[in-house]
């Protein structure tokens, strides 16, 4: 007798199958996400510039 079990594929799982509307309130949810993080960037860079001065593009080189 063998000990190996005859070879079968995995079974196809179709994993979560989202709702246009769950679909388009994810992409919305990303769309807000993906901004906010945008314009912290953007503020986080203008408050470095601010805290540096004006006087940090006359330096001598």
């Amino acid at each position: 007798m063998s000990d190996k079990m005859p070879e079968t594929p995995p079974p196809e799982e179709e994993g979560v199958v989202l709702t246009p509307e769950q679909s388009r309130r994810r992409r919305a949810r990303n769309i807000a996400i993906a901004s906010l993080l945008g314009f912290l960037a953007v503020l986080f860079y203008v408050v470095t510039i601010v805290k540096l001065g004006p006087n940090v593009l006359h330096r001598p080189l």
